[in-house]
């Protein structure tokens, strides 16, 4: 059996510990104190292994920098990339419990993402325990505001990025299979506000101009920008407007999600939603927003790196394959940088952001030590 997938089936309970460990440590975007306590939980699981570093984020709490100590003279960097928040409100573990059962495990964020931060922690040791030699200083940061755009963390991120040669993202896999993750889209946001006239729906109709009848109309317009061919999606999300039934609306907004393959559609998609003027004259459209995470395009580099982890999971007997997604990651900051990066080392299940998250139990050996043999190949 390959030395790697050993120790990490040895370390197998060990690992679902910490996995437990870091679930029942509730972690929301929204709350920087818990936020913060899971950063010391994780550079506490870390401190016999590497150097610690907090680096404040502001509002959403700090950002983690961890860089191991590990066997071999090093030249260069190797950056793992991983977050600290979920989109689960602190309490959810009252309903939804971290639990091992039918050969998985549940609970909120087990998925997206604390299983790939066990996991990775786990390839690190390892590489120490089985003085596997490295070639690159190895540095693991976790971001605490990636699920809310990664506002503080991006430049962190992008600094980082730029001393390195790869970046291994420990974002869950795709599907059940555990899909490594070569490309995907970039992903942004526009608000559309109309300013209508306000007046009595009953008594003075004609005077007033309805911002919720032009929203509509522009709404029409925006959802026709998608294109699917070109894997450009427009969707408009969430639309408020008026006071009540008997006022004509003086206002009414909506706020759009799109996602794009490639970088070089964002500026005629831009130029449509800054293009957008309203039919009803005495109504005024405006529009705010834009891009938030490039696209990760799919690069010679970014393949030769996929060939390289399915190669070396072929060594632990596994089948991996490659696949595109239309979430985005803090991966896409470092794809668009140039840097080779692939995404989806993390679990393998499904549920993110679902009362079903779960992942395998099955694959957390394999999963742990492929991130030790590709950390050590790099």
């Amino acid at each position: 059996m390959d030395t790697a997938l050993a120790f990490a089936r040895s370390k197998q309970s060990e690992i679902i510990a910490l996995i437990r460990e870091m679930v029942e440590c509730e972690s929301p975007s929204d709350d920087a104190a818990a936020v913060n306590r899971f950063v010391d939980l994780a550079a506490a699981r870390a401190a016999d292994i590497a150097a610690v570093k907090v680096i404040p984020g502001g509002r959403f709490g700090n950002h983690l920098r961890l860089e191991f100590t590990l066997p071999g003279k090093k030249q260069g960097q190797i950056l793992a990339l991983g977050h600290s928040d979920t989109v689960w409100p602190m309490g959810t573990l009252r309903g939804m419990p971290f639990r091992e059962e039918k050969g998985r495990l549940w609970g909120p964020g087990v998925l997206d993402m604390k299983s790939g931060v066990a996991f990775f922690l786990y390839a690190m040791r390892a590489l120490r325990e089985l003085d596997v030699p490295v070639k690159r200083k190895v540095v693991l940061l976790l971001n605490s505001d990636e699920e809310v755009g990664s506002g503080s963390s991006r430049a962190v991120t992008e600094k980082e990025a730029r001393r390195s040669s790869a970046v291994l993202v420990l974002e869950p896999g795709t599907g059940i299979e555990g899909k490594l993750k070569t490309a995907r889209k970039g992903v942004g946001g526009y608000t559309v506000n109309v300013a209508g006239v306000a007046s009595h729906a009953g008594v003075d109709f004609t005077s007033g101009a309805s911002a919720i009848v032009e929203l509509a109309r522009q709404i029409e317009r925006i959802a026709g920008f998608t294109d699917l061919k070109r894997g450009i999606t427009v969707n408009p999300g969430v639309i408020s407007g008026g006071t009540r039934s008997n006022v004509i609306a003086a206002a009414a907004g909506a706020v759009v999600d799109f996602r794009i393959a490639r970088m070089r559609d964002f500026s005629k998609l831009d130029k449509k939603f800054r293009s957008l003027r309203a039919v009803d004259g005495r109504c005024r459209v405006t529009v705010e927003g834009g891009l938030n995470r490039p696209p990760m395009e799919r690069t010679p580099a970014i393949a030769q790196l996929f060939r390289t982890a399915k190669s070396l999971a072929k060594e632990l007997g596994v089948a991996i394959e490659e696949s595109m997604t239309g979430g985005g990651s803090d991966g896409n900051f470092t794809a668009a940088l140039g840097i080779p990066t692939i995404d989806g080392l993390g679990g393998v299940g499904e549920g993110a952001h679902a009362p079903h998250e779960s992942i395998l139990v099955e694959r957390i050996a394999d999963r742990t030590a492929l991130l030790a043999k590709l950390t050590a190949a790099l």
